[in-house]
């Protein structure tokens, strides 16, 4: 949620739903209670499952002696090692915390991470960030312009430019870049970049949203290290509410939802009687159209259907390769290779659908590229065969 001061709330009321949870863990089958038990009943849940009631406790995992009974492994207290290869994550530099933590040494330079984007990174993100193909841009222009229109507002004005919400003008802080660009890209590749390249990319993506680094510009010739680092302001640093830094941080923000007004809600009006259904009192007048509404248009309406027929082009195989999947079948399933062997027995369908669709292990749908069905089966080929057809 914003602190945009220029911002006119948008109201939104809420509903009060009485919500009962039961706790169901398994299968549900058999509903019937275990033999010796004191009371046996079920609880229909709106005509779907039934659940058995065995002293006043309920859900067949909880009623099962069985798995009462039975011993849990809890397993065992980490040790200090795995503990620090689990603790990844980065935080800024607070008043509380001036070294931040878990941002280690290194460094970068713009006309590196420059090299590195283009290289892993500009086939999914676009030329100079500005995204494409499904994927995010990183930069639309001057982060500090574009912070500023975080407060433009399109149900006032229509026509009105929407806010711009990229890397440089909307996050609060550059850690959070950091971090993803470490230990989740490049995409199929995560956490194979050094430290000293995610600090190259970080810079090159400082330089081309046009930001500033303790009053420095990062130009062109501009090298990132740690000490640098932990002088970035984001443009927005402010822009959020409610605040959750400092050491009054968990106060300050009971007291900001305690106010249903400070995010648009509505407080009850406590100790009205409450209502379940049909709560909403009419608020508009209703008009009915008499004699089935319009019948004839002035002018006619035109029903012809003859717009032109768009030329079909064939696809550059190699330009769409080398742009959209070179990054990740260069290494693996590559042109020709031999792996494909264990993926064709499905059948040239599966192979398709899957690639269209997107799988589990990381294929996104159609690579992220823009390419109609048939274009794509054509790339498929390409790749399992080695040759242009």
């Amino acid at each position: 949620m914003f602190k945009l001061e220029a911002y006119s709330k948008l109201l939104v009321s809420t509903s009060v739903a009485a919500v009962v949870a039961f706790s169901v863990v398994g299968c549900m089958g058999d509903s019937t209670a275990p033999s010796g038990s004191d009371t046996s009943v079920s609880l229909d849940i709106d005509g779907g499952v039934s659940y058995p009631v065995v002293n006043n406790k309920t859900s067949d995992y909880y009623v099962n002696p069985q798995a009462i009974g039975a011993k849990i492994n809890n397993g065992r207290v980490p040790n200090a090692a795995e503990l620090a290869k689990w603790d990844t994550d980065l935080q800024p530099a607070t008043e509380l915390s001036p070294e931040g933590h878990g941002i280690p040494e290194g460094s970068g330079s713009v006309e590196d991470g420059e090299e590195l984007y283009e290289a892993q990174c500009v086939m999914c993100h676009g030329d100079f960030g500005s995204g494409g193909g499904g994927y995010p841009a990183l930069s639309k222009g001057n982060a500090y312009d574009l912070q500023k229109t975080l407060t433009n507002n399109r149900w006032k004005d229509p026509e009105a430019d929407g806010p711009t919400r990229e890397f440089g003008s909307y996050w609060p802080q550059a850690t959070t870049m950091w971090w993803y660009i470490r230990d989740g890209m490049p995409h199929p590749f995560s956490d194979s970049l050094s430290v000293d390249e995610t600090y190259a990319l970080t810079a090159y993506i400082l330089n081309i949203n046009e930001m500033f680094v303790d009053g420095v510009e990062v130009d062109d010739e501009y090298v990132l290290d740690r000490a640098k680092f932990l002088k970035i302001v984001m443009p927005n640093v402010d822009g959020f509410e409610p605040v959750i830094s400092g050491a009054n941080a968990l106060p300050v923000v009971k007291a900001y939802f305690g106010k249903a007004s400070n995010f648009g809600g509505r407080n009850l009006n406590q100790g009205a009687t409450r209502c379940m259904s049909d709560c909403q009192e009419p608020t508009a007048k209703i008009k009915r159209i008499q004699n089935g509404g319009i019948k004839d248009f002035i002018p006619a309406m035109n029903m012809t259907r003859d717009l032109p027929k768009k030329e079909a082009v064939a696809i550059d195989v190699k330009k769409t390769y080398t742009e959209s999947c070179a990054m990740c079948h260069s290494a693996f399933l590559s042109p020709g290779s031999g792996d494909w062997a264990g993926y064709t027995p499905k059948g040239m369908d599966k192979v398709y659908a899957n690639g269209i669709n997107g799988t589990e292990g990381g294929m996104p749908a159609k690579g992220g590229a823009d390419l109609s069905d048939a274009d794509f089966k054509t790339m498929v080929d390409y790749l399992i065969s080695g040759k242009i057809k």
